[in-house]
């Protein structure tokens, strides 16, 4: 069985820098990752066994969190690829990130509830002169083990917004993009359908996900 810790691990991709909302207009992303990781943690030191007790407000808390922070736009259209994401309505295209945030939070936030955190280290900033940047952190797991995570964040209208999320080697939204192309090939193409079963999709993407981190 794959270990609460991992799971825990691919949480992070979801709902550690949604936590950014709270930060100050302008700050720097390395900053933004560092203070609010202890954010986060202390958060959930704090009202842990209450969001047990009620994983919905857990949910709802992340997903209100999550729009003011992640690029929900062009990661969309990302995971879609020009391919199919050109023929997409705005309202499809609405649908899509709506499913997507929900998708995530509902099958990740248990996971993060279960995260039992023995150390992370956020690496030294990077260059952040540009309109894209990474920020780099290692996470201390149960025996000793080290999982390496990086955020790719990207400037939209002058803020850092998070893009894509690499752990322990594993690129998320290349996992995400295959996973919509396979879907898209299994429904024949049809995008309303790919779009209303995204939750199951995500939930193979975290299965292929696991397998990886427990090899």
């Amino acid at each position: 069985m794959i270990s609460l810790l991992r799971r825990g691990l691919l949480v992070i991709l979801a709902a550690a820098l949604p936590m950014m909302a709270n930060a100050a207009p302008g700050q720097s992303a390395h900053d933004i990752v560092s203070d609010t990781t202890t954010r986060l943690l202390a958060d959930l030191a704090a009202n842990k066994e209450q969001y047990k007790q009620s994983p919905a407000k857990f949910y709802d808390a992340l997903n209100n969190i999550v729009g003011p922070v992640v690029d929900v736009d062009g990661i969309s259209r990302s995971i879609m690829t020009v391919k199919y994401s050109r023929n997409a309505t705005p309202a499809q295209m609405q649908r899509f990130q709506e499913n997507f945030k929900r998708s995530l939070m509902q099958f990740y936030g248990n996971a993060l509830l279960e995260f039992k955190n023995e150390g992370i280290t956020v690496s030294p900033a990077k260059d952040e002169s540009g309109d894209r940047t990474s920020v780099d952190m290692t996470v201390k797991g149960e025996k000793g083990a080290i999982y390496p995570l990086s955020y790719t964040l990207n400037k939209v209208n002058g803020e850092w917004k998070v893009r894509n999320v690499i752990i322990n080697g594993i690129n998320i939204g290349k996992l995400f993009r295959d996973q919509f192309a396979d879907a898209m090939s299994r429904n024949g193409n049809n995008l309303d359908k790919t779009i209303d079963n995204w939750a199951g999709e995500v939930a193979k993407a975290k299965e292929k996900t696991d397998e990886k981190l427990s090899q």
